[in-house]
């Protein structure tokens, strides 16, 4: 039996019904049409599904749909503003941070809820915050650079 979820997604505020057993990830990709989230392990050891819950990163494949009732959700879809990038996204595209782009949105997602939380963040903190994200492509010192630009360019 569905159950009604109401949470604000990306700025608006929607109102689903979600089968209990219905991850977070299967919700906004086929039911909200949102498939920037990338679901690749579907056991929360790869980070491609990560969206913001309350400005926190959660695996979207380990989350419950109906866990989000009263919550906010931020996707990669709701970061840039119109045709214009976020600043990561920008630092990512122009460092060489994107290769397949299959992580990549986990890996912005992941990035945003350090700065948010942590403006300044050394490089242990960056390395460490993004251990969670994999990536088959990359050998991860571009993302790394990338999220520095990011913290330099979101303190103007």
């Amino acid at each position: 039996m569905s159950q009604e979820v109401n949470f604000n997604l990306n700025g608006d505020q929607v109102k689903v019904f979600v089968e209990p057993q219905k991850s977070l990830v299967d919700l906004l990709r086929n039911e909200m049409e949102l498939t920037g989230t990338k679901e690749s392990c579907g056991d929360g050891q790869c980070g491609s599904c990560t969206v913001l819950i309350d400005g926190v990163p959660f695996n979207s494949c380990l989350t419950l749909g109906v866990a989000v009732d009263g919550k906010t959700v931020e996707t990669i879809e709701g970061l840039a503003e119109g045709d214009k990038l976020h600043p990561i996204q920008q630092a990512f595209a122009e460092n060489g941070a994107v290769q397949c782009g299959y992580c990549t949105p986990g890996m912005v997602m992941t990035a945003k809820g350090l700065l948010t939380r942590n403006p300044d963040p050394c490089e242990e903190e960056i390395r460490h915050q993004m251990a969670g994200n994999l990536c088959r492509c990359t050998g991860y010192e571009k993302i790394i650079d990338a999220v520095k630009i990011s913290a330099e360019r979101m303190k103007d």
